[in-house]
């Protein structure tokens, strides 16, 4: 005991030598007490004895550094602390195992409602510190409808029919009812993320598109088998009343369940079960479609792991005989337990090993094993989704061998198994690269100055014809004399050698495939003048390095030494852009043609210059941020260099009608957003160090991080005599212009991940939507999504 004392007292005496001076001259020492200890009497002998606690906290206080709190936080971490606030009331309502009238207790009160509009507003990227005196009076009314049951859901309903023959409706809630849909979501989410698997990555912080993408590719590298599932199911009564039933094993809350099934009785739910891909911001998602899938798919997730648990654990056949059951089950339940991370898997090899992942509606599953287990795992999973959850499977493919070269599609990306090259070959595999670069480049020399000496022929020829106007110079047995004299009285001389030009062209391309100028000038007008010896010396120089690249380094590969039979080749899961997918896109949006070449969209061309900009470079930012970590990111470069960016520079010059040459003199630094291909990583590195983490939290950005881009043309400018405010919900800015929402695609479930708006309904097609320049930009960089949109603000 004595020791004890002692040490304490040393201790005490340390921390005061080390900082007591320093307090002192601060003038802030204050006798500390411990928080958790009661205050000694005036007349105790304990006066002026600080308890150890109590001088520790005191001493690290002040020896840390001073918090700014002024400091402003992102708007994402501005979200969490309203959600938090909202989760300490939810929590307050859990008695007996269950949480008790939330609706009247939490939901229908006034600062909750507060507290979900601001949620709103900052996903539509609104600063909070703006008052909305529109809607801040009536929050206190809507809380006493919401308690009381008067409040009307289908009268805060609006309906948007097709334009086309399908006549497609789409019900859309209005800003009151999207303000308690978004105070339900986050009461739900606080009652059953919890509780929610680990295969599931659609609903908790920390997890999402990226973290399911990388369980996936690196339980690829495990596995032998892999299929996919993809649900389709318009909710129904019978899978609605099921919903609800899940949610009453927590929830004891029948004005809640009332409230829930009359917006499924209006059809402003808005869940469904496949149809278009989750998470991409689109308006067909409901506020609460995200919560309530996950809630109703938590079945599966349980019942995957006892189709795991059957067989990785209690399959008799796939272990030896010496192993016995009991300690295979409980190697399977300490795996289980504390499995966080693939990597971390130190085990032995057993026979069957089950991988399965879900975001939202899309399922991925793996298997290490024979062939048969992955086909009886595929049809048990079915059978439950099935006759359980009353959900139907939009494909039946079989399982597929993971080593298949095509890969398999999940969330939008192709994900397929490779093995890791030794470093010889990939010495090897290097050599060819350079090789295959040196012949790219000495074709780019070849192709530029052949251009070039076009360039200089069509200023010659232009020369000629204004010199045959002049009779002095003019040589009256020339070919050109005798063409002119079908040239019309009156007309120009540039636009006469245009006609020319135009009649030869489409005598020369009439067996072309390729009308890009640069080809017409490189193949058909200067290299039929070139030195036939100078041809064939670079032929046969890009004929050698081709078969090089082809032949030769099979011949090296033979030569290496033979790798260790023993040796088990080491796999890894690969992640890849669908970069063909992408080609099609950029096609059908208008940036290339047909043949692939930049094109001027002429959709954008009445847009300001910043506005078309911003739209290019939304489109590379998805990229970057999307597609970053592929191992195809170099096809994704060349398509910013060649095609996104040029297409850019096109369309400015159509706008201004001036030179390419001229745009990118006159605006450098604003087409310095579309990074060119050898700026791309770095740009990489500032995306990741500009962020703030919790703007990287796929929870809370869920719906905006993932929001494809959208095409957008200029309707009208808004003057006067026809006013229009922002339709983003809880901005009061005036809108300059009105503009039109165009539905480019509408793709089948599930979709690719192109950066591109995958599925417009038709409903919303050529709809006219007023933006201030704020947040228009904030739509084409992908800062919001189409679903902070009030398309109801002109009904």
């Amino acid at each position: 005991m004595y020791l004890m004392f002692r040490n304490r007292n040393l201790v005490l005496q340390s921390l005061r030598r080390f900082n007591l001076e320093t307090l002192i001259s601060r003038r802030r020492w204050i006798p500390a007490r411990s928080t958790h200890s009661k205050p000694p009497p005036p007349d105790s002998k304990q006066t002026g004895i600080f308890s150890l606690a109590g001088e520790l906290a005191s001493l690290v206080e002040e020896s840390s550094p001073h918090v700014d709190d002024t400091k402003p936080r992102s708007r994402m971490e501005l979200k969490r602390s309203l959600e938090l606030r909202l989760k300490k009331r939810v929590k307050e309502q859990y008695t007996n195992g269950k949480f008790n009238d939330l609706l009247k207790t939490v939901i229908a009160r006034p600062e909750t409602l507060r507290d979900a509009y601001d949620c709103i507003r900052l996903n539509s990227n609104v600063p909070v510190t703006e008052s909305d005196g529109n809607v801040a009076f009536a929050f206190d009314s809507m809380a006493e409808e919401l308690s009381s049951g008067a409040f009307d859901v289908v009268s805060n309903t609006f309906s948007l029919v097709a334009r086309d023959k399908t006549k497609e409706v789409l019900v859309l809630p209005s800003l009151a009812l999207k303000v308690v849909q978004e105070a339900i979501r986050i009461v739900l989410e606080v009652v059953f993320s919890p509780y929610f698997s680990k295969i599931s990555h659609s609903c908790r912080s920390g997890r999402g598109r990226g973290s399911a993408l990388k369980y996936i590719s690196n339980s690829m590298s495990r596995s032998d088998w892999c299929f996919a599932l993809s649900l389709s199911k318009k909710v129904d009564d019978s899978v609605f009343e099921s919903l609800l039933s899940v949610m009453e094993e927590k929830v004891d809350d029948s004005s809640l369940s009332v409230l829930l099934r009359s917006m499924f009785e209006a059809r402003v739910l808005n869940l469904e079960f496949g149809g278009f891909p989750k998470g991409h911001g689109l308006p067909q998602e409901g506020v609460l479609s995200r919560v309530l899938m996950n809630v109703y798919l938590d079945r599966f997730d349980h019942e995957f792991y006892r189709i795991s648990m059957r067989h990785e654990a209690l399959d008799r056949d796939s272990q030896s005989v010496e192993d016995g059951l009991g300690s295979k089950l409980r190697s399977w339940f300490r795996r289980k337990a504390g499995e966080e991370d693939l990597k971390s898997c130190t085990e032995k090899d057993v026979a069957v090993r089950v991988y399965c992942c879900r975001f939202m509606d899309e399922i991925f599953f793996s298997v290490s094993g024979p062939e048969k287990v992955a086909v009886d795992i595929r049809s048990e999973a079915v059978d439950f989704l099935r006759n359980s959850l009353h959900l139907d499977i939009t494909d039946e493919i079989d399982p597929l061998p993971c080593e298949t070269a095509k890969g398999i599609r999940v969330l939008g990306t192709l994900v397929r198994k490779n093995v890791r090259e030794s470093p010889a070959v990939k010495a090897v595999h290097k050599l060819k690269e350079k090789v295959r670069l040196f012949a790219l480049q000495k074709e780019e020399a070849w192709t530029l100055g052949t251009v070039r000496i076009g360039k200089k022929w069509l200023g010659h020829g232009l020369k000629k014809v204004k010199e045959s106007e002049i009779r002095g110079l003019a040589d009256s047995n020339s070919t050109l004399s005798q063409i002119s004299r079908h040239r019309k009285a009156g007309m120009e001389t540039d636009h006469w050698y245009k006609v020319l030009l135009r009649i030869w062209m489409e005598d020369v391309l009439r067996n072309s495939a390729d009308r890009s100028e640069e080809f017409i000038l490189s193949k058909h007008i200067v290299e039929p003048t070139i030195p036939q010896e100078l041809r064939d010396a670079y032929n046969k120089f890009q004929t050698s390095a081709a078969a090089y690249v082809s032949s030769e380094t099979d011949k090296v590969e033979a030569l290496l030494p033979c790798p260790d039979p023993h040796d088990k080749p080491v796999f890894f899961g690969d992640v890849v852009a669908p970069t063909n997918a992408i080609r099609r896109r950029l096609f059908r949006y208008g940036l290339v043609t047909s043949e692939g070449y930049a094109r001027t969209n002429s959709m954008l061309i009445l847009q300001d210059t910043a506005q078309i900009i911003d739209w290019f470079s939304g489109l590379v930012r998805r990229w970057v941020i999307w597609y970053g970590g592929c191992s195809n990111f170099d096809e994704i470069k060349a398509l910013i260099d060649n095609q996104v960016r040029k297409s850019c520079i096109r369309t400015l010059a159509s706008k201004y009608r001036i030179h390419e040459n001229e745009i990118k003199r006159r605006l450098d630094e604003e087409l310095s957003t579309i990074p060119s291909a050898e700026d791309v990583e770095e740009e990489i590195q500032h995306e990741k160090l500009d962020s703030p983490a919790f703007d990287r939290d796929e929870h809370l950005t869920y719906g905006i991080s993932n929001s494809g881009l959208c095409l957008l043309s200029l309707a009208r400018v808004v003057s006067e005599s026809r006013p229009c405010n922002c339709f983003v919900s809880g901005c009061s800015m005036a809108a300059p212009a009105v503009y039109t929402l165009h539905a480019m695609e509408r793709q089948k479930f599930p979709g690719w991940r192109t950066g591109f708006s995958v599925c417009i309904p038709s409903s919303l097609n050529g709809r006219r939507i007023g933006l201030c320049k704020q947040h228009l930009k904030d739509l084409y960089l992908g800062q919001i999504s189409l679903q902070a949109i009030d398309f109801g603000a002109w009904r």
